[in-house]
């Protein structure tokens, strides 16, 4: 089970650190026009950058704590907390009639995390 987390976790850290980076350093102007990101026009420059703050320190939070036995109860913490983000995405792309499907495996590979990082799959 150890492996599959890690595994998860991995794939996670990577997909929102990026997706993260992009939202903090990319002006909305450019990110609007991006296929599938067309969601972005009903964000406020603030909201992009809190969300790309979330998304990218979620994303260390999954891997540091656990990884270097630092508070490692950070980690099940980071991946629940992106677990709603994307959750809250998923109500997003339902309510602009948009296919939820990535923002939803991402959700539910949080939560595998998440769960399984609090001591609940053993």
């Amino acid at each position: 089970m150890n492996i599959a987390l890690w595994f998860a976790q991995a794939i996670l850290a990577v997909v929102f650190l990026a997706a993260g980076l992009m939202k903090l350093t990319q002006p909305k102007t450019t990110l609007e026009v991006r296929p599938g990101m067309s969601y972005m026009t009903e964000l406020s420059a603030l909201q992009l950058h809190l969300i790309g703050l979330a998304e990218a320190s979620g994303s260390l939070g999954l891997i540091l704590p656990w990884r270097l036995g630092i508070l490692p109860a950070l980690t099940p913490i980071a991946a629940a907390g992106l677990t709603i983000l994307m959750l809250g995405a998923v109500a997003t792309h339902l309510r602009r009639k948009e296919s939820p499907a990535f923002t939803a495996g991402l959700a539910a590979l949080a939560a595998f995390v998440s769960v399984g990082r609090f001591g609940f799959l053993s």
